[in-house]
């Protein structure tokens, strides 16, 4: 488990004792639940074809994290999506000292 700092510790002591409480009105929390749930939902199909070696990775993947692959596969598209997902810094670094445009987003001359 990581270490927190005093000020988690702090946090972490009022919470337990029952020092803290919530500021947000049933209206909000509903609010939020719905927009958490709108969210959460998975309500459409894809079909894609992989190579046999990248599904092999994924599979792999996805079991050390303790998921199925689906599932990591769909975490890492939201990712994307919502702009979470983030090339490793020595991944990158490489890629543009050898001349080649970052995956997924385009280069100048690429357009």
């Amino acid at each position: 488990m990581a270490t927190i700092d005093p000020y988690e510790q702090e946090v972490l002591a009022a919470y337990e004792s029952g020092a803290l409480k919530s500021v947000a009105r049933k209206a909000e929390l509903a609010k939020l639940k719905a927009a958490a749930r709108a969210t959460a939902t998975k309500d459409k199909r894809v079909n894609i074809r992989l190579s046999s070696g990248d599904l092999q990775d994924i599979q792999a993947k996805a079991l050390q994290e303790g998921m199925p692959y689906q599932t990591l596969i769909a975490s890492i598209l939201h990712k994307y999506v919502t702009g979470r997902l983030e090339e490793r810094a020595s991944l990158a670094t490489a890629r543009s000292a050898a001349g080649k445009p970052s995956k997924g987003r385009a280069s100048k001359t690429d357009a």
